[in-house]
């Protein structure tokens, strides 16, 4: 199985976004040397006490060179806000500061009212699943430089590096979505510490939707990845109070409480205790929304959840207050897994 990470840029308390982006450079440097695949950074809006990660394109410049070999991406833009020149010139840009090592994951979300205003974004459009799909087909045209002569963008034209262009992924957390990339011929990841209860529906969707893509940067086959919430620890009781900082955020963004991410203490105490450890087989249609466990525990689990659907790769999500305790994590999910150290 191979191994990626995405990463939120969280600010710690009490800290500012600097520390938060040394934070996210320093796990992606460490990701790189336990041999991770991938190492993704999102885009939030309007979180700032608590995640700093707003402007994947600005972040990946920096990580771009501050890493050698793993493929950096964004998980994801989203494209609900924005051009699809301007995008396609960004990652355009991305692959000339890291040739043949860029991902360019395309999702779309809306935030608050108040930051989907700020940004210009139209929250009301009349066939949003068509908008997304052509923004996707246009995003991936100018960055190939794929518009038929007749076309009129057909002259315009990306900064590139001339090696491998950046890989198109669509990202989400439906089944819209993988229809969406079935029917484009792209890879698909699904965001499984969203909307854990739709990821094997998401994925026969988006199988049986498929159809080799015309697109230049199109797949012959299905090829996907799921993104779950992951923490590991020396033991699975350990692993369960530390799972305990996901859980009670969770709880708290059901109540509308969102800028901060509890301690592992204050997470326990809003929980009333310690979660139960995550077992280490999972009931068939059993998909939680955050996993842990000790390496061993955790490699089963991930094991458990890409062969329910299909896919060779998973990608690490966390909420964890401390810094070390996510590196740490992300040190024994390798551990466990067997990935090869680079």
């Amino acid at each position: 199985m191979d191994l990626s990470i995405v990463d939120l840029s969280p600010v710690p308390e009490g800290g500012t976004a600097t520390e938060a982006y040394e934070h996210t450079v320093e796990a992606a440097q460490q990701a790189e040397r336990l041999g991770y695949s991938r190492f993704w950074v999102a885009e939030h809006h309007a979180m700032a006490e608590r995640l700093a990660g707003t402007t994947p394109e600005v972040l990946l410049g920096h990580l771009a060179a501050e890493t050698d070999r793993i493929r950096l991406g964004s998980g994801a833009v989203l494209l609900n806000h924005y051009s699809p020149f301007k995008v396609a010139e960004q990652f355009g840009a991305l692959d000339g500061l890291a040739p043949g090592r860029v991902d360019a994951g395309l999702g779309r979300a809306n935030g608050s009212p108040a930051s989907d205003r700020a940004l210009g974004t139209e929250r009301h459009v009349e066939n949003p699943d068509e908008d997304h799909a052509e923004k996707i087909e246009s995003v991936i045209n100018h960055l190939y430089d794929d518009y038929p002569e007749e076309h009129p963008y057909s002259e315009l034209s990306v900064p590139r590096s001339g090696a491998e262009p950046p890989e198109p992924w669509v990202l989400g957390s439906s089944t819209s979505s993988a229809a969406i990339a079935g029917k484009l011929g792209l890879p698909f990841c699904f965001a499984a510490f969203i909307r854990p209860q739709f990821a094997t529906h998401a994925f026969e969707e988006y199988r049986e939707q498929f159809r080799p893509s015309e697109l230049a940067a199109g797949v012959d086959e299905p090829a996907g990845m799921v993104a779950v919430n992951a923490v590991a620890a020396e033991t699975d009781e350990d692993a369960a109070r530390r799972r305990a900082v996901a859980e009670a955020s969770f709880k708290r963004m059901q109540r509308g409480v969102v800028g901060t991410t509890p301690t592992v203490e204050e997470a326990i105490d809003e929980l009333g205790g310690v979660p139960e450890p995550t077992p280490a087989t999972l009931d068939d249609d059993e998909w939680p929304r955050a996993i842990s466990g000790s390496p061993e525990t955790l490699a089963g689990l991930l094991e458990q959840l890409a062969d329910r659907v299909g896919v060779e790769e998973m990608m690490i999500q966390h909420v964890l207050a401390d810094h070390e305790d996510a590196l740490r994590s992300h040190e024994l999910i390798a551990e466990g897994v067997g990935i090869d150290p680079r």
